[in-house]
């Protein structure tokens, strides 16, 4: 029996953001104000992944399917979505990981 280097390519790789994670995102979107939606890409070890940050700098991150997934939870929570890869991340996530650190 032979080994096939590309045995992952037979597979689908688009599961399905499960209702655990839906129940989050949407948790997050409507208990917090200011919250900016950061799409973030696929890399050969993670999948595609929905950053959320509230105005205080807090924020949350859950893997998704797909960036369309993604796009489509913004529009319907009426949250601004942007591409992490282009615009980066807000600064206001740094602050509140550098007050987080100093606390414990």
């Amino acid at each position: 029996m032979a080994f096939r280097w590309d045995f992952w390519r037979s597979r689908p790789r688009q599961p399905v953001v499960d209702a655990a994670t839906r129940s989050h995102l949407d948790e997050f979107v409507t208990t917090r104000q200011g919250v900016e939606a950061f799409l973030e890409p696929q890399t050969t070890m993670t999948r595609p992944s929905l950053l959320l940050v509230a105005f205080d700098g807090e924020w949350t991150r859950r893997s998704i399917e797909s960036p369309a997934w993604g796009r489509q939870f913004a529009a319907r929570h009426a949250v601004p979505v942007y591409d992490a890869g282009v615009v980066g991340y807000p600064q206001r996530m740094r602050d509140f990981n550098a007050r987080r650190k100093r606390g414990h």
